[in-house]
């Protein structure tokens, strides 16, 4: 099993796959910062799929270890794809439940860098576990299609909370989570690092 969790740096090969997608070519980070991981997972119905995702540097073994351990725990997630199969549209890759990390971009609402762009935020099961945020007294939920996972009363499949495997294991690597983590919004999805300086 071990042969199938790996980290790569950004070789050719990979770059094709995002040049002009989620790296952009106003990207203010090297290549180098960047590692590819590649995971195996489970969805709902336990069957084993391969996933790949690429994150920053610095929480690349972080994340290995966290798939690794959700995998033998049979954690259901349905989708780790790269975002650039949505042509690095987070609102398509969101509304399709696919888990993700880079992909530069401005947080939504703000002309701010996200960590995403940063490879330093993950999103897992997003469907599921929607953004929900007021934006002039108008409330936006996100991907547009997860309005019936906004009650979090709810039990449903996918799931995150504070009693959830993936959140014991992010929190326990140090990530802070934005379904409780974030001042003024909810990001059920999210989790993150911050510290991130741009030179």
């Amino acid at each position: 099993m071990n042969e199938s969790f790996y980290i790569s740096e950004i070789d050719e090969k990979i770059f094709a796959k995002i040049a002009g997608k989620s790296y952009k070519k106003n990207c203010p980070l090297p290549l180098e910062e960047l590692r590819y991981l590649h995971v195996l997972h489970k969805d709902l119905s336990g069957k084993t799929l391969e996933g790949e995702l690429i994150c920053n540097v610095s929480i690349a073994e972080n994340l290995l270890d966290i798939f690794k351990k959700l995998y033998e725990a049979n954690y259901p997630i349905e989708k780790i794809r790269l975002i650039d199969e949505y042509a690095a549209d987070d609102e398509l890759s969101m509304s399709d439940n696919n888990s993700s990390c880079f992909n530069f971009r401005y947080v939504s609402y703000t002309n701010r860098i996200s960590l995403h762009g940063y490879g330093l935020a993950v999103d897992i099961n997003p469907l599921y576990n929607p953004y929900i945020k007021s934006v002039d007294g108008k409330k936006i939920i996100a991907p547009a299609n997860a309005d019936d996972f906004e009650d979090r009363t709810k039990n449903f499949p996918y799931k995150i909370d504070e009693n959830d495997l993936c959140y014991k294991l992010f929190t326990a690597h140090g990530f802070l989570w934005g379904g409780k983590d974030l001042p003024d919004e909810k990001d059920y999805q999210h989790f993150f690092k911050e510290g991130r300086i741009i030179r």
